[in-house]
């Protein structure tokens, strides 16, 4: 049974147009989180997982990213929104101090 408000590898697959063992792969070098595997085997994904598919094509063929990189990449973007978050919660905001 799949776990609700779960995707599966097929749906999330067509709605990204990629091959289905692409998206195996970025679930094997860790570039999708939140992926679960049920009692049969069988992968499960959050419903953002088609937008987060097509942010790292749109990394790769922007940047001429390999995979291993993306995942630092990724990283680096989410803690870049993160800071941004806070910084926006505690009022200050990002323009009014140098980065250096």
């Amino acid at each position: 049974m799949a776990p609700v408000h779960r995707l599966s590898l097929e749906t999330v697959a067509r709605r990204s147009g990629l091959h289905p063992e692409l998206v195996r792969r970025f679930v094997a070098l860790g570039l999708l989180d939140d992926v679960h595997r049920d009692a049969e085997g069988r992968l499960w994904f959050p419903a953002s997982a088609p937008l987060i598919l097509a942010r790292i094509q749109r990394l790769r063929a922007g940047f001429c990213l390999n995979y291993a990189s993306l995942g630092l990449v990724l990283e680096l973007l989410d803690r870049i929104a993160e800071l941004e978050a806070r910084l926006r919660r505690s009022g200050v905001r990002s323009d009014d101090s140098p980065w250096t």
